[in-house]
């Protein structure tokens, strides 16, 4: 198969009507890198998961930064329309159901779901979103509608890197745009700790059914 325009793997669904996961990976991380978290998260999904282009001084990223926290926004905007394309290729090519779809991502990785989610419109249904932050620094949102999209966030209280404050003014976002979201803060920092993950895998089973 060739990548779509990402390098990428794909596991194939190992249950009926299993939702597919697309998983998008931290900095620093490649496509290996969620297959486990994936398969935590519903041992039967298909899973699809591509590799960052941008190169961060030898780091797989999703998009630009312009330092620590500062986004290269007009790179994050382009960097969402190619994984757009992506999503909706793979869909076809490997005959996945598209209204299944469902983002997972971690850090830069969540942070590029939110903005595929804010910029593209109709092509994801649900998200989960671990130490995510607002992507669209210092833009004004455009109006979409988000109504059937569902959200999970999970932020840490005490996260250096994703202040909590971010992922709160993302999940305000997501509801200014109709978007039913769930949010779980935690006490610790940039991690994903086993009880947001056990609140995730309870999620998904019930916003899949």
């Amino acid at each position: 198969m060739a990548d779509l325009g990402f390098t990428h793997v794909f596991r194939s669904a190992t249950h009926p009507d299993a939702p597919t996961l697309l998983l998008l990976h931290g900095t620093g991380a490649d496509e290996y890198d969620l297959l486990g978290l994936g398969r935590s998260l519903d041992s039967g999904a298909a899973l699809l998961s591509p590799r960052g282009k941008v190169d961060e001084n030898g780091a797989n990223r999703w998009f630009r930064r312009l330092r620590e926290g500062v986004f290269d926004v007009d790179d994050v905007i382009a960097r969402a329309a190619e994984l757009a394309g992506f999503v909706r290729r793979a869909t076809d090519a490997y005959g996945l159901d598209p209204a299944t779809v469902t983002a997972v991502g971690f850090s830069n990785g969540a942070n590029m779901a939110a903005a595929t989610l804010l910029l593209h419109p109709g092509l994801l249904r649900r998200a989960i979103l671990f130490a995510a932050a607002a992507p669209l620094q210092g833009r004004p949102l455009a109006p979409v509608d988000l109504s059937g999209v569902q959200v999970f966030l999970g932020a840490g209280a005490a996260d250096p890197i994703t202040p909590v404050d971010q992922a709160r003014l993302l999940a305000e976002q997501l509801r200014q745009c109709s978007a039913a979201v769930q949010m779980h803060e935690h006490p610790g920092g940039h991690e994903l700790p086993p009880d947001v993950l056990n609140r995730a895998r309870q999620w998904l089973a019930a916003t899949a059914t």
